[in-house]
């Protein structure tokens, strides 16, 4: 009997990534998703959709009947925004999470993948581990490191199994229609630029060989056959809770990625240097040992078919002329 999970947010960029690669796995999947920044047509015709917000009781009783997990992917995860307004961070990232978490322990579903964040850490100079203490530079990391907390002690009093995924900086796509819609992005605002805007290149003055923060780029269909990994680790008898990195452990510069693009376009992109933002870390690179050595994942694709990839996505995709099946709770309308 194929297994049914629950993905919130998978109408999201990553999130219509997990849903196809765990789908490709044989996993059933229901998405549960207020389409606030998601889109239906990133979902294969044949997932059933929920429209719905995770702090809605109501709604997650309707999905989590029979699911045999849950993929937490709903949430805000702009780290300059995440400054300007931290309530919301809070509420979305950390409320949500424990409504979740509840609704789960009622509806007795006791597995559950969430999207952390390298944001957790703050900047260091070397490779980051999972053991490396976290200190968050933002509420938006701060709110992904509670959600962890809370995962982790919610398992212990309930038997829940978890595993947080703490991605870096998620780049690429598989096809146009799953193509990266963020706007505060850096790899689609550098995109924007070969177009002819031009791009601000926030702080020149950190610690690193050319000024510009250093990052290092997954690529999202690496990261949607993390959560693959993930959840075949959790259907399994595994118990307890689990953290791990998901990234290269490999850096690259903000102005790096600007030459990466300007080679893989063949087109000049357009930049001038603006103020560091407020909680932006300088460095930010995964040691990504710990998750290959227990889930057996390692990123496959480098930074230069991510680039390749979200600039072929840039082409128009073409309209989609069925209707998707849409799947409502009993009380709504």
């Amino acid at each position: 009997m194929t297994s049914t999970w629950v993905v919130t947010g998978g109408a999201g960029y990553v999130g219509g990534h997990v849903v196809t690669a765990l789908r490709g796995a044989g996993i059933g999947v229901v998405v549960l998703d207020d389409l606030s920044t998601g889109r239906a047509e990133r979902l294969p015709l044949d997932v059933p959709l929920v429209p719905g917000r995770v702090a809605d009781r109501r709604v997650l009783r309707s999905v989590l009947d029979g699911a045999d997990g849950v993929v937490h992917l709903a949430a805000l995860t702009s780290a300059p925004e995440s400054v300007r307004d931290p309530l919301a961070y809070y509420s979305a990232n950390v409320t949500d999470t424990a409504t979740l978490l509840s609704a789960m322990a009622e509806a007795g579903v006791a597995r559950i993948v969430t999207s952390s964040s390298a944001a957790v850490y703050g900047s260091a100079a070397g490779a980051l581990t999972e053991q490396d203490l976290p200190r968050p530079q933002n509420p938006y990391g701060t709110t992904k490191w509670i959600a962890e907390r809370l995962l982790a002690e919610v398992g212990a009093a309930t038997g829940t199994a978890s595993v947080a995924l703490r991605f870096f900086n998620v780049v690429g796509a598989a096809t146009p229609v799953l193509a990266d819609t963020r706007t505060a992005a850096l790899l689609p605002r550098v995109l924007d630029a070969v177009h002819g805007h031009t791009l601000t290149v926030h702080g020149l003055a950190h610690p690193t060989p050319d000024g510009s923060a250093v990052r290092d780029f997954v690529h999202v269909r690496d990261v949607a056959e993390a959560h693959v990994a993930a959840v075949r680790r959790l259907a399994g008898d595994w118990t307890g809770s689990a953290v791990y990195n998901v990234g290269t452990g490999r850096g690259c510069s903000v102005l790096e990625l600007v030459e990466l693009v300007e080679r893989v376009t063949g087109r000049r992109v357009r930049w001038t240097p603006g103020p560091a933002r407020p909680g932006d870390p300088s460095r930010s690179v995964a040691d990504p040992a710990l998750i290959a050595r227990e889930l057996g994942w390692r990123a496959r694709h480098d930074l230069a078919d991510a680039v390749r990839s979200a600039w072929a996505a840039r082409v128009p995709a073409a309209p989609v002329g069925l209707r998707r099946r849409s799947l409502l709770p009993a009380a709504a309308g």
